[in-house]
């Protein structure tokens, strides 16, 4: 089974990395790029029988920081 989990800054959270690539964006001539939000994915492989409860329980306690960043879960 797997399990990928998205991760973003939460909305008002300031984020360099994104503001550095779409300032990049504007300097290689890609006009019209108002902003960027950076994040990351993470890929699981699970045992048969993991739940997306026991993956949002690992999101709350290692993956994701919670205070400042939302997280998705998607299992197939």
């Amino acid at each position: 089974m797997k399990a990928r989990v998205h991760i973003m800054l939460k909305t008002g959270v300031l984020d360099p990395q994104g503001e550095a690539v779409r300032h990049a964006l504007g300097s290689l001539g890609f006009e019209g790029v108002n902003g960027v939000r950076q994040g990351k994915v993470i890929e699981l492989d699970l045992a048969d029988g993991a739940t997306e409860a026991q993956v949002k329980e690992m999101c709350e306690k290692l993956l994701a920081n919670t205070v400042i960043e939302s997280y998705s879960v998607e299992m197939s």
